[in-house]
């Protein structure tokens, strides 16, 4: 579940990685803006505002794209920090006859509230075809609003990576697994070696959404993913009470779970990764995004790829490993003074240059296939990057984003505040299914 914030919010085997590889190279540094060579001032005089969400270091690792297009275009960049928010600060700019030429927007359902709004311009052919030419044709269609393509996902996350103590491991003797049912078992030989599986954020909810979603993308597949996201069929669909069947086993069993369900339930989710990463571990694992590494490394001083490990989220019951994923869309806002500049430094966000930016400076994935995974600061990085886009098609937009507000997104409501009672008690998955049907219902009749 995104909240609003990109602290939560990733080539080919083969022959398939070398023809990515030898794109990136050849596109990497001539892929230019429509109608510019690089170092060209075509846009000189021109100003291009963007909004996002991003502050600190991610906002500044951001200013280095966007001088990498003044520097191509001659155009001034300007960014606007609208903090989580998004909707409510664009509509008001919007209003007040100052609004941005571009948005960075980070979730579908705000996509598609600025559509319905009638906010958005349809993004260019030149867009189109880089989207074509260097993404998953998924990555486009979560951009596509009735048959009309406004969003270009730039930056995305991996939510499938679970996350793990070396030493822990090593202690306990046992290594990562192979599907789900060896990762509950490797949990209770960590159990048995002293401290707790799992360290599990129930406080706020939207890890546990996470958590169903996996094992639902894994266990029930892509299509049924997709029907349960747009509400085409119930939460009381025998797959559902399924997954929450499979997620109760875990999450009712105290010697897989630190502090057992009530425990969790007061956890947030800093605190669950310093329960596996801080002074005093008592867990071996945390499951969420990619977006863990950040404050293993910057809150609790621990080197990623070495004192902190990953491994994909396991498969479920046979299934694929999911790939759950999120991500920042731009777009181009009708009203914008400079939308047309505003279109090329979207044309330029396709890039695998634009891409290669940000992924020098750390902290960030990109769905684009064209760019070298090389371009990644560390191994670990470049393998949840390498994860993501290896999923091709299979990848799925984080679910509860998908939904309405009132039913993905809400604190003490919806499916946040149905998942947090089962995790205190999972004991009737069916019940849960029953709630969450109508909660989604309701949901989407107001929607």
């Amino acid at each position: 579940m995104n909240t609003g914030s990109t602290t939560r919010r990733t080539a080919t085997a083969g022959a398939a990685a070398l023809v990515l590889a030898l794109t990136a190279s050849a596109c990497g540094g001539g892929d230019t803006a429509e109608g510019g060579d690089k170092g060209g001032q075509e846009l000189k005089g021109e100003t291009v505002t963007v909004a996002g969400v991003w502050t600190g270091v991610e906002q500044k690792n951001f200013q280095k794209v966007m001088d990498a297009f003044t520097e191509k275009t001659g155009a001034e960049m300007k960014f606007v920090s609208t903090g989580d928010n998004v909707s409510t600060v664009v509509g008001s700019k919007i209003q007040g006859g100052n609004a941005p030429d571009v948005v960075m927007v980070p979730q579908v359902g705000v996509l598609e509230q600025f559509a319905e709004k009638g906010w958005l311009k349809p993004l260019s052919k030149t867009a189109d075809d880089r989207a074509r030419d260097y993404f998953a044709p998924v990555w486009k269609e979560y951009g596509t609003i009735d048959d009309v393509f406004y969003g270009l996902y730039f930056k995305a996350s991996n939510k499938s990576t679970v996350w793990y103590g070396p030493e822990a491991f090593e202690q306990a003797g046992v290594t990562p697994p192979e599907d789900y049912d060896g990762m509950l078992e490797a949990g209770r030989t960590l159990s048995d070696s002293g401290v707790a599986a799992f360290s599990v954020a129930g406080e706020a909810g939207w890890p546990l959404t996470d958590w169903f979603e996996n094992v639902y993308l894994s266990q029930a597949g892509p299509e049924m993913y997709d029907k349960l996201a747009a509400h085409e069929i119930p939460w009381t669909d025998p797959s559902v009470v399924k997954a929450l069947t499979t997620l109760g086993e875990l999450f009712g069993d105290k010697e897989l779970v630190e502090g057992g369900g009530a425990g969790a339930l007061r956890t947030d989710f800093p605190e669950s990764v310093e329960k596996v990463f801080g002074d005093d571990p008592k867990a071996g694992m945390v499951y969420e995004g990619d977006f863990v590494a950040g404050l293993i490394s910057g809150q609790f001083g621990k080197k990623v790829g070495e004192e902190a490990k990953f491994f994909p989220f396991p498969a479920v019951d046979g299934g694929e490993p999911p790939v759950v994923g999120g991500g920042d869309a731009a777009v181009v806002l009708k009203d914008g003074e400079n939308s047309d500049a505003g279109m090329k430094f979207v044309e330029f966000l396709a890039t695998p240059e634009a891409a290669e930016v940000w992924a020098g400076a750390g902290g960030f994935i990109s769905p684009n296939e064209a760019l070298n995974l090389d371009a990644y600061q560390d191994e670990t990085t470049r393998q949840i990057a390498q994860s993501l886009v290896e999923a091709g098609d299979g990848v799925r937009f984080d679910m509860s984003d998908q939904a309405p507000a009132a039913f993905g997104g809400t604190q003490g409501a919806g499916e946040w505040k149905l998942l947090q009672d089962f995790l205190r008690d999972p004991s009737d998955p069916e019940g849960t299914a029953k709630k969450l049907e109508a909660a989604a219902a309701k949901a989407w009749k107001k929607s």
